[in-house]
C-alpha cells in the first residue's frame, strides 16, 4: 500500500469518475485504474463498485476511504510542521468563498495579502455555503469564507465580524417612507429575493414572517438571479424592496444611497465567520489570511453591539 494509491482512490471519490481523477492527478487513467487495482487485490476487497454510474464506493470502501484521507492529511502535515519551523509562508493557498460576500469584501484584504506574501498562490472560487462545505471535506478547499452559524461536524468556524442587513426600497414604496425600520415592518408587500442556494436568501426569509414569504410572489414577473446588483436595478425601475448587506451598499451613488433604511437596535445581522475542515492544514497561512481581514474591514463591523444574529436555516 502507498500513499500515491491512497491518493488516487481519494480522487475517484471526490469526482466519480476514473477520467477526472486521473487528470487531477496527472496520470494516465490506465494508470490510475492499475494501481487502484493493486490496492484492492491487495486487502482482497472491492473500493468502488464500478457497475454504477457514477462510480460508488462500497460499504467497506467508504471506510477505507475515511481513513485514507486521515492518512493522507497527517502526510501533508510533515511538510507544514517543516515550513512551520522555518517560517516560511509559501505554497498554494484555496479559499471558496459565497457571492454575497465576494465582490464586497474581497477587494478590501486581498491585495494586501498577496502584497504582503508573495510567495503564496491563491486560488479563490466562489461557491454557494453547501458547494464549499463539500469541498472542504473532500479536501478541495482548505478554507471557506462563508455566513455561520452552521453547526457542521467536523467543521471549524471562527467567527470575523458581524455584518447589518439594510432594506433597500423603491422611492414609492411605503418602506421608504420611514427613516429606521423594525422586523415588524417588513409585513409589505414586493419583497425581491436571492434564487434558492443561496443563504442570504434564506436569512432573509428568516428575518421576514411567513405572511411576508406568501406574499414574496406577488409580482406579475417572476425572475431569480444570484445577483444582488440586479435586484437593485430591478427595484430601481420596478418598485419593491430587498434586503441588502452592509458590505453591498457602500459604494451605492448618492440617490441609491438614500434609497437604503437601516434597523433599530438590536440590528439583524451576519456572522461572516472562516470555516476549516478540523484537520486543516496551513495553519499559518489561514491565521495569516484572518489578521488580514480583520485589519482591512470597516471598523464599525467590529465594534461589539447588541445585534440579532439572524438563522440561516
Amino acid at each position: 500500500m502507498t500513499l500515491t494509491q491512497l491518493e488516487y482512490i481519494i480522487a475517484v471519490d471526490t469526482y466519480r469518475h476514473f477520467s477526472a481523477a486521473a487528470e487531477t492527478c496527472h496520470v494516465t487513467q490506465p494508470t490510475l485504474s492499475m494501481q487502484i487495482q493493486k490496492l484492492e487485490d491487495e486487502l482482497g476487497i472491492l473500493i468502488f463498485d464500478r457497475s454504477k454510474q457514477p462510480v460508488v464506493p462500497t460499504e467497506t470502501g467508504q471506510l477505507i476511504l475515511a481513513q485514507a484521507r486521515e492518512v493522507i492529511q497527517a502526510a501533508r502535515r510533515i511538510p507544514e510542521i517543516v515550513r512551520d519551523a522555518n517560517n516560511d509562508l509559501s505554497g498554494e493557498l484555496k479559499l471558496g468563498i459565497i457571492p454575497t460576500l465576494a465582490p464586497y469584501l474581497l477587494p478590501y484584504f486581498i491585495g494586501s495579502f498577496i502584497e504582503k506574501r508573495p510567495a503564496v498562490t491563491v486560488q479563490i472560487q466562489e461557491l454557494t455555503t453547501e458547494q464549499i462545505l463539500e469541498r472542504l471535506r473532500n479536501g478541495l478547499l482548505d478554507v471557506g469564507l462563508v455566513v455561520t452559524p452552521l453547526h457542521e461536524s467536523g467543521l471549524y468556524e471562527q467567527p470575523l465580524f458581524h455584518e447589518p442587513f439594510v432594506v433597500y426600497a423603491s422611492d414609492n414604496h411605503p418602506l421608504a417612507g420611514k427613516e429606521v425600520l423594525h422586523d415588524s415592518d417588513l409585513n409589505n408587500e414586493g419583497l425581491w429575493l436571492l434564487t434558492e442556494g443561496h443563504c442570504f436568501r434564506d436569512q432573509v426569509i428568516n428575518l421576514c414572517s411567513t405572511e411576508r414569504l406568501s406574499n414574496a410572489h406577488a409580482h406579475s414577473l417572476h425572475y431569480e438571479t444570484g445577483s444582488l446588483e440586479t435586484l437593485i436595478k430591478l427595484i430601481d425601475k420596478q418598485d419593491g424592496f430587498t434586503l441588502l448587506p452592509y458590505l453591498a451598499t457602500l459604494d451605492l451613488d448618492p440617490i441609491r444611497k438614500n434609497r437604503l433604511r437601516p434597523f433599530l437596535d438590536p440590528q439583524p445581522v451576519r456572522e461572516v465567520s472562516l470555516v476549516v475542515h478540523r484537520r486543516f492544514l496551513k495553519r499559518k497561512l489561514i491565521d495569516a489570511l484572518q489578521r488580514e481581514i480583520i485589519a482591512h474591514v470597516p471598523r464599525e463591523l467590529l465594534t461589539p453591539k447588541r445585534n440579532h444574529i439572524v438563522s440561516i436555516k
